[in-house]
């Protein structure tokens, strides 16, 4: 499984971004689809995460300004990110689970916020 995330950039606090990832490969065996990020310094943290089935998990950090979505016939998943703070600022990775627990990452895309 090939994970391919876009959308990063600099943005304004308070603006927005819609980040993608479109899975490639054998996306048969792909369950659980989420981001991640990580911010200088820090550890990488679940920013949100969609089921198959479409239900989705958030990080208290984000809840009522992020939206995560799927489409399984473009085996993509979206993240819309809105009323962005300084904080929001990170390396964003798109996440993705297989069978058997195995566990694939894309290459990360930058989102900057200024204050």
């Amino acid at each position: 499984v090939q994970l391919q995330a876009s959308g990063g950039g600099l943005v304004q606090a308070g603006g927005s971004l819609r980040l993608s990832c479109a899975a490639s490969g054998s996306i048969f065996n792909i369950n659980d689809m989420g981001w991640y990020r990580q911010a200088p310094g820090k550890q990488r943290e679940l920013v949100a995460v969609v089921t198959r089935g479409g239900s989705t998990k958030y990080a208290d950090s984000v809840k009522g300004r992020f939206t995560i979505s799927r489409d399984n016939a473009k085996n993509t998943v979206y993240l819309q990110m809105n009323s962005l703070k300084a904080e929001d600022t990170a390396v964003y990775y798109c996440n993705a689970l297989g069978a058997y627990g195995v566990t694939y990452w894309g290459q990360g895309t930058l989102v900057t916020v200024s204050s």
